[in-house]
């Protein structure tokens, strides 16, 4: 446990910014000493490359808040602060051609069927623009919803994870970001062993600095030992690298192609409240059956390693013929965002949901750190008279994140926007409903990280019965939360604001 929160605290931002700090006066210090008079000149030619990089930066195309902080860190730190970016943008080691080359397979094995675009347009017009960006954009056709289940707490998932994962047949892909030892992960480890012994083909894929450095090798060498596959995404590396930030945040599970989970929750106790950390832990997910599922398999199998088609398609869902024909309860479009083509795909979905909202926006966050953009678009739907109501953590996880919300708490209050704090702990959910008819379940946080950086995944729900539980789901959180007014906001002190507001600029970078 110490180990951990070591290496926690040494990958931490703010252990960077205090590493740049004091590497900057040691240099200056080494330098005036041995370099003399020419010390001026050196220094001078330094400031020349950060104006330069500066200028560049500027006119990059990349999110302005992002542009903005790189350009403050320059300013604070003129010597290790244009270097840091130089040696991070040259780092970059994930080929961009892995990318392309998944969204041409991605053409051939994700065929949008026109008449379900059709239907769409018939039963939620409004929803249409929605659903084709995702579809063009994104990669990933809608389809009608079969059946999904949705889950308010990760306890409920879990129960009903292992009871599917009993029943499979075929394959079981599962994909984590965090993976820690305990009751949860030796349930599902015992399960995965003995299903892999029936020949099923078992696989588990888990992020290298979520899972990889803080826990053991043991557990994953015993399941491979015992026929289950295990895979590293990224890999964690002792060196300074912006590959270090593209992790694969994605928490799915794909069972025999036909019945897939996805969410907020991981492989880890405290996310079923079998290990307490920050209070009550309180996260969602849902459960899909149908041909929606394929997305999933897709998106799974493209970051697993680089696989042909024809090989993709062996995992094709064996849908029996009733599952095609009957009545439908409305549509739904599962999607994954990758950081490397340039489409901040699930950023632009809420965009979308909240911008095009009549009636009501219901959010939940654990992180509110969002950039001007969308801070604007969550305002003027408060202006237009939509109700705007955002539900984030009261027991923070990382106090700078929480010190950052509570700086864009007193904007959004003074505006109308209604911010509630999940009273018993920590609320882990990402969710976002618009109007009581479309809403997104999935793993994308109210964050740069999450839009900009990471492997992301969702389900867009249109006109879906289930999203009235979603809805009725977010009224009982709201009945156990406390709400934070814009009175609350002015009477911190100064010395919060200010940091809220200075930890603000850095946000993109945290």
């Amino acid at each position: 446990m110490r180990l951990k929160k070591l290496l926690s605290s040494i990958l931490s931002t703010n252990a960077a910014f205090v590493i740049l700090l004091l590497l900057q006066i040691a240099f200056l210090l080494f330098a005036v000493m041995q370099l003399g008079e020419r010390f001026v000149e050196v220094y001078f030619l330094l400031i020349v490359l950060d104006i330069v990089l500066m200028v560049y930066i500027t006119n990059k195309n990349e999110p302005i808040s992002y542009r903005m902080a790189w350009i403050v860190t320059i300013s604070i730190f003129p010597i290790f602060g244009g270097v840091s970016y130089l040696f991070l943008k040259l780092s970059q080691q994930f080929p961009k051609s892995l990318d392309m080359r998944n969204q041409i397979q991605s053409k051939e094995l994700l065929v949008q069927e026109s008449a379900v675009m059709e239907e769409l347009s018939a039963a939620c017009p409004d929803s249409m623009n929605l659903a084709r960006y995702v579809a063009d954009y994104g990669l990933y056709p809608i389809y009608r919803n079969m059946q999904t289940e949705y889950f308010p707490l990760g306890e409920m998932q879990f129960e009903k994870l292992v009871a599917e994962i009993e029943k499979a047949q075929r394959f079981i892909f599962l994909e984590f970001f965090i993976i820690s030892e305990g009751y949860m992960f030796d349930t599902i480890s015992e399960l995965l062993i003995r299903k892999a012994k029936e020949g099923i083909d078992v696989r588990l894929m888990y992020d290298g600095i979520g899972t990889g450095m803080l826990n053991s090798v043991k557990p994953f060498r015993r399941l491979q030992e015992n026929g289950v596959k295990c895979k590293v995404f990224n890999p964690f590396r002792p060196m300074i690298s912006s590959v270090q930030n593209n992790r694969d945040h994605r928490k799915v599970v794909v069972i025999d192609g036909h019945t897939a989970f996805n969410g907020g929750t991981n492989l880890a106790d405290e996310y079923i409240n079998r290990r307490e950390r920050f209070g009550h832990w309180k996260d969602t997910a849902v459960m899909i059956r149908g041909q929606a599922v394929w997305n999933y398999t897709v998106m799974f199998l493209q970051l697993w390693e680089k696989v042909e088609s024809e090989e993709i398609r062996r995992f094709e869902p064996e849908l029996p013929e009733s599952a095609y024909s009957g009545d439908y309860d409305g549509f739904i479009q599962p999607f994954s965002d990758s950081p490397f083509d340039e489409e901040p795909v699930g950023k632009n979905v809420y965009l979308e949901l909240i911008s095009n909202a009549r009636s009501f926006v219901c959010i939940t966050t654990p992180y509110l750190i969002i950039d001007e953009e969308l801070s604007n678009a969550i305002i003027f739907a408060a202006k237009k008279g939509v109700e705007v109501r955002i539900i984030t953590p009261h027991i923070p996880d990382k106090w700078y994140v929480h010190m950052i919300a509570w700086n864009n708490y007193a904007r959004l209050t003074a505006m109308g926007v209604k911010i509630y704090e999940y009273t018993p702990g920590f609320i882990h959910a990402k969710t976002c409903v618009a109007d009581g008819i479309t809403a997104v379940v999935g793993t994308i946080n109210f964050d740069y990280r999450s839009f900009y950086l990471h492997f992301e995944c969702g389900a867009v729900l249109y006109d879906c019965s289930v999203i009235g539980e979603i809805v009725s789901d977010f009224e009982r959180t709201v009945s156990v939360s406390q709400e934070i007014t814009h009175e609350d906001c002015e009477k911190r002190s100064v010395f919060k604001k200010i940091a809220g507001a200075i930890l603000n600029i850095f946000a993109p970078l945290l």
